[in-house]
């Protein structure tokens, strides 16, 4: 029994989702999301109510029947809020600025690292240390920030780098620390 799948989705007004066949559309304020929904996953819309159901309680088809609920919840919160990261740039001399719609980072590397958004993505730099990635899309927001990360990881001695604003780097003793 999947407690998430079993669960409808409350449509909230200015949202409007279509089905056609297995590919489900989700249009609000923030944007449009599209999405082809697994063969083996039944949904259906009635009124402002959406629920997702599974044919058979195979192994395959309870493992589809949660994640498909929650991508079309989080497809739903995505056009109705947008899904923001924040991410934290420390180093003597690392720093983030906007150039146009690209992102250009200082990192610490012989040349400045230059980052195009995406289709759907807005980078922010409120301040030179600080970025936020945002768009509808929560995969495409993760992955956007992941990869700005992987620009320069934090650094277990020093704690130089890029890291999400929750993420706490566990610091490791130096050379000096062995005695």
């Amino acid at each position: 029994m999947s407690r998430i799948g079993n669960k409808p989705i409350t449509v909230p007004a200015g949202v409007e989702v279509k089905l056609d066949g297995q590919h489900l559309t989700v249009k609000g304020p923030k944007g449009t999301l599209e999405r082809d929904i697994h063969k083996n996953m039944n949904v259906s819309i009635d009124g402002n109510v959406i629920k997702v159901t599974r044919p058979d309680d195979e192994a395959y088809n309870r493992s589809l029947h949660g994640l498909t609920r929650t991508l079309i919840s989080n497809m739903i919160e995505g056009v109705l809020n947008e899904y923001t990261r924040e991410l934290e740039i420390n180093g003597v001399g690392y720093r983030a600025q906007l150039k146009g719609k690209n992102l250009l980072l200082t990192l610490g590397y012989s040349h400045p690292v230059e980052m195009e958004a995406p289709e759907g993505i807005k980078f922010e730099v409120p301040s030179p240390n600080q970025i936020i990635v945002r768009g509808v899309d929560k995969e495409q927001v993760g992955q956007v920030a992941a990869v700005i990360r992987t620009k320069r990881p934090p650094e277990v001695y020093r704690g130089k780098g890029i890291k999400y604003v929750e993420e706490h780097i566990r610091r490791k003793e130096g050379k000096a620390g062995k005695k």
